[in-house]
């Protein structure tokens, strides 16, 4: 492979809504660093926002505190949450969503020019360009550069310090070795680790990026960074087949949740996040499925606005009500749940962070999806972390040096030695890279806790999907690439790999069943309140080492020992 040496004073990795905020913050604050932002993709359409939003889902609207968006996660999440990540992101909301107007984001406004809500911490945007304008913003400084289609896959380390970090072009045969002062990981949560609600060709029709793959966590993960509450699984409740959003119905509407008897079971479970899903879940496995949203008997203007709302986030939900020709005052909407996802965004899973978003490993920040203990950031949260994970870099940087030539090239070849074994292999295993991907997938499904058991689980399911799981991941590092294309795949597989052996590890180490609708441990089918801990990791030696760590609760603020 030809090799591209280059080199940075803060390099991000993930060109997302993190990403690109946490290089407009710094590049703000500092004309004069370099800043090199890393994507996949292109960071135009790239990340959680690709296809658009239409609300702002965590704001702090008139009437509503900080507090009281601290009390609303606390309750959703069961208690397992890191108050000072959630208040510290909270009190960046709004000022983060002023931000993005001036951008030129639209957000929708009243007579009076008021922020028009939906429900306490919302508000309606139309937002189906907002990753175009975050990534129009970032191309403004001249001290940003943007390298899109390059896939990172390792940390660079040295002496437990994050340097910099390697990886190579989707599109040619070049391997990038980025030295850094400091490195910012945004590269989102991880999908498709499980089976999916649609197989074959339509199997990345799913709720969360299917090109997110846990990248950040399993980099993380190898290099020795603490992380944090990866069995808080994320189980989305949407629109069957389409995947779309439920919360657009639910809060624009005031759509009840039903069973196929027509009964509403929503209170029964309870509103969480994790209630909805659950009631959705028992009851059909109870034999009362399928359930709804009912969306009969809405009004005509409502109709109207629904098909606008997931125009500008999943408008394949709004083409299916036009191809079925009746529009949802005439339909009631059928719901599912999808499998589970790891993503910091919606739950606690993700990097164990201090209060400015620094991980376990110096010189290493985490923002966005990829950060764990702070639920319910969607968008601002995101942007905020980003800002707060940059302001922290500057704050740093003094303090870390650049790494020599010598010892970045040691630490880069093993890592450019694997790409080139990938692909130059010369004999073919028999099997490819996405028949291990189903594999992997079946295992996680059926004895891991994904759709086929309802979500749930037990002790001698998990150490048979542990057991797969390395074998899966021995198979994959047999695989050929016969191109770069193969190759982002194999390390996908990789990636996801390392996270399902997380996964299991920290499933398996919490003994109750807090977040019914997120899945159900068997063995212990009830809430534990001596249970109230976060579950944390470390790989050490080779091996994934589970322990506790006390709540951080009220004005505490954590922050590192090390």
């Amino acid at each position: 492979m030809k090799q591209k040496t280059l080199t940075t004073d803060l390099l991000i990795i993930g060109g997302g809504t993190a990403g690109c905020y946490a290089a407009i913050t710094a590049a703000r604050q500092a004309p004069d660093l370099r800043i090199l932002v890393v994507e996949k993709a292109n960071i135009k359409r790239s990340g959680c926002l690709a296809a658009g939003v239409n609300a702002i889902n965590a704001y702090i609207t008139q009437g509503q505190t900080t507090q009281d968006y601290l009390e609303f996660v606390r309750w959703d999440a069961e208690g397992i949450i890191r108050d000072d990540l959630v208040l510290s992101m909270a009190e960046e909301f709004n000022e983060a969503t002023a931000d993005l107007e001036t951008m030129g984001l639209v957000i929708q406004k009243d007579a009076q020019g008021n922020y028009v809500s939906r429900g306490k911490q919302n508000i309606k945007i139309n937002g189906e360009n907002i990753k175009p304008i975050l990534a129009r913003q970032v191309r403004k400084f001249e001290n940003v550069t943007v390298l899109n289609h390059v896939n990172i896959t390792d940390y660079l380390t040295q002496d437990g310090r994050v340097c910099g970090a390697v990886g190579f072009s989707v599109n040619t045969e070049t391997a990038y070795v980025i030295a850094a002062r400091g490195v910012l990981c945004a590269t989102g949560g991880a999908a498709g680790l499980y089976r999916p609600n649609n197989p074959g060709f339509s199997r990345h029709k799913m709720w969360y990026p299917p090109f997110n793959t846990g990248a950040g966590y399993a980099m993380g993960i190898r290099a020795g960074a603490e992380m944090t509450s990866f069995e808080m699984r994320f189980v989305a409740q949407r629109c069957k087949d389409t995947i779309a959003p439920t919360g657009t119905i639910a809060l624009g509407v005031g759509a009840k949740e039903i069973n196929g008897l027509g009964e509403v079971y929503e209170k029964k479970y309870g509103l969480s996040t994790s209630g909805r899903a659950y009631g959705t879940t028992n009851e059909a496995h109870e034999g009362r499925g399928p359930c709804y949203l009912r969306t009969k008997g809405c009004t005509p203007e409502q109709d109207q606005d629904l098909l606008r709302a997931y125009l500008n986030m999943a408008p394949s939900q709004t083409l299916k009500w036009l191809e079925s020709g009746k529009l949802p005052s005439q339909q009631n909407v059928e719901v599912e749940g999808t499998e589970p996802y790891i993503v910091g965004g919606h739950t606690g899973s993700g990097y164990w962070v201090d209060s400015q978003r620094r991980t376990t490993l110096r010189g290493l920040y985490a923002a966005g999806d990829v950060a764990g203990g702070a639920p319910k950031k969607f968008v601002t949260g995101a942007l905020a972390e980003g800002k707060l994970a940059a302001l922290a870099f500057l704050e740093d940087q003094e303090t870390l040096p650049p790494l020599s030539d010598q010892a970045l090239s040691q630490a880069a070849q093993p890592v450019v030695e694997t790409y080139e074994a990938h692909l130059s292999q010369k004999e073919n295993t028999g099997y490819d890279v996405f028949q291990l991907e189903e594999a992997m997938q079946k295992v996680m499904d059926e004895y891991a806790g994904g759709i086929r058991t309802a979500y749930r689980y037990n002790a001698r399911q998990l150490a048979l999907a542990g057991e797969r799981i390395g074998l899966l991941t021995d198979l994959a590092g047999q695989l050929r690439a016969e191109d770069m294309d193969d190759l982002v795949h194999i390390f996908e597989l990789w990636e996801r790999l390392v996270v399902c052996q997380s996964l299991i590890a920290h499933l398996l180490d919490r003994k109750e069943t807090r977040w019914p609708g997120f899945g159900v441990n068997t063995d212990y089918p009830e809430k534990d309140e001596a249970c109230e801990y976060y579950v944390n990791s470390k790989l050490v030696d080779g091996k994934i080492q589970v322990f506790h760590r006390p709540l951080v609760k009220g004005e505490v603020s954590y922050e590192h020992s090390h």
